[in-house]
């Protein structure tokens, strides 16, 4: 493109000089023919204008630092020229144009010495008297030409370097940092997570960097959560494994021959294997409230589910001495958007963990509004938990106080279970020790507006 506009330019330059040269030979001859008709009009038409307009002091007059002036007459004899042509002589009109007025022609080998115009003088009457030749030198055109073709050449081709460079700069500032992003990116795998960019451009590439970091952070978390998950589940299933496997033992040793080793071996078998079903199952459920993917959610009214899985676990809290109540107004209806199956299970997971702490005592569930949240306060009168308890309840597989844990039954996956069940509804959930004894579990879930009609 460049190379396109210096052509363009030189072409332009050129048919300026050129029509600016012309311009000036044509009023040169224009003034001529002036004169022409003037001298016309003396006693002697046929001669004397010829005579007075071939004279030298006459085309000296007309002629020019860069302007030579020649006269012929009609058949092309040269009548005189200005004394700067020298020996010089304008070549006569070709035949059969002397009708024309004004022809503008090279004179001279390409190219061409001089660019000449010709004009037939004519008199007042429109009868011709003589052809004037004016002409111009093309030398210092051609020096003005090959000139500016100098300085354009430069300025071209400073400008093809400057932009070659330009681009270079701006090539190595966009790719150079996408090429050490890439590298990067590159030496990242799963057991460098802990690397990262850390840029701090204010650009795009920058904000692309830090969001690279900010996978990196969530990437490292979530694989941190599932080597613990790992680790943790590997030992708890190990405790139950290994007891079956040990009563399997026993029962093919001494089963046939010792009833009581083999009823002891049989009742510990279906026991742990029995925990371990409960385990896995509650893994399974785990796992599909933290992926939150394919949960149908409906309007469900809270304290429906509260109620029913309250009137589910009477009996068992009964058993302990325990007293479980539900709290909330006759006509109360607290509506959530929500899956059913697993709201019930998050409420159990929370009423059996208190019975499983409470002895002789209570246990209180209430439901309640809290602006735009529904609340689901399960408040029990049993051990309590320390502020270290409190931050790992969540935890999986946390059991709380060793001594207590031994004599306990469960999993270490209720609680979890019951975070990642509010998370999914988009809630929370929390835990805190209550004045004096037992502990207090809150939940807070989304609620839809009390003027909400969605229940049938």
């Amino acid at each position: 493109m460049l190379a396109l506009g210096a052509l363009a330019v030189d072409s332009a330059f050129r048919r300026l000089l050129v029509d600016q040269a012309a311009a000036q030979i044509s009023q040169t001859a224009f003034d001529m023919e002036r004169v022409a008709q003037a001298d016309a009009n003396v006693a002697f038409p046929d001669v004397a204008p010829q005579i007075e307009l071939s004279s030298r002091s006459r085309l000296d007059y007309f002629a020019s630092t860069n302007a030579y002036v020649q006269v012929d007459d009609l058949d092309g004899e040269v009548l005189g020229k200005s004394g700067n042509l020298g020996n010089l002589t304008f070549p006569p009109l070709p035949d059969g144009v002397r009708s024309r007025r004004t022809i503008l022609r090279g004179v001279g080998d390409p190219p061409s010495d001089f660019i000449v115009l010709d004009q037939v003088l004519a008199d007042t009457s429109g009868h011709p008297i003589a052809v004037a030749h004016v002409g111009q030198r093309l030398d210092i055109i051609h020096a003005l030409i090959a000139r500016a073709r100098s300085v354009l050449f430069y300025v071209t081709a400073g400008a093809i370097v400057a932009i070659v460079i330009a681009s270079f700069i701006v090539a190595s500032l966009v790719t150079g940092p996408i090429v050490r992003l890439t590298a990067a990116v590159a030496e990242i795998g799963s057991a460098r997570l802990d690397l990262r960019l850390r840029w701090r451009r204010r650009d795009e590439l920058g904000r692309l960097a830090n969001a690279f970091d900010a996978m990196l952070d969530r990437l490292q978390s979530a694989f941190a959560r599932e080597r613990q998950f790992i680790s943790d589940a590997s030992h708890e299933l190990r405790t139950p494994l290994t007891v079956i496997s040990a009563n399997a033992r026993m029962l093919r040793r001494w089963g046939a021959d010792d009833p009581a080793v083999r009823d002891e071996s049989i009742d510990a078998i279906a026991d742990e294997s029995e925990r371990l079903a409960a385990m896995v199952s509650g893994m399974l459920t785990l796992s599909k409230a933290e992926s939150g993917d394919d949960v149908p959610k409906e309007p469900l009214v809270l304290e429906r589910l509260v109620d029913a899985v309250v009137a589910g676990a009477v009996e068992r809290a009964a058993a302990k001495g325990t007293a479980l109540r539900a709290h909330h107004a006759d006509d109360a209806s607290t509506i959530v958007i929500g899956e059913d199956r697993l709201l019930r299970q998050m409420i159990g997971n929370l009423v059996d963990n208190a019975i499983k702490f409470t002895e002789d005592g209570t246990i209180d569930v209430s439901v309640s509004r809290d602006g735009g949240s529904a609340v689901i306060d399960v408040a029990d009168s049993g051990i309590g938990l320390g502020d270290a308890d409190a931050e790992r309840l969540f935890d999986r597989f946390f059991r709380g106080d060793p001594s207590h844990a031994r004599a306990i039954e469960g999993t270490g996956l209720g609680l979890a279970i019951v975070r990642s069940i509010a998370r999914v509804h988009g809630g929370s959930v929390a835990a805190a020790a209550r004045p004096g004894a037992g502990s207090l579990f809150t939940v807070r879930l989304p609620a839809e507006p009390e003027s909400f009609t969605g229940i049938s």
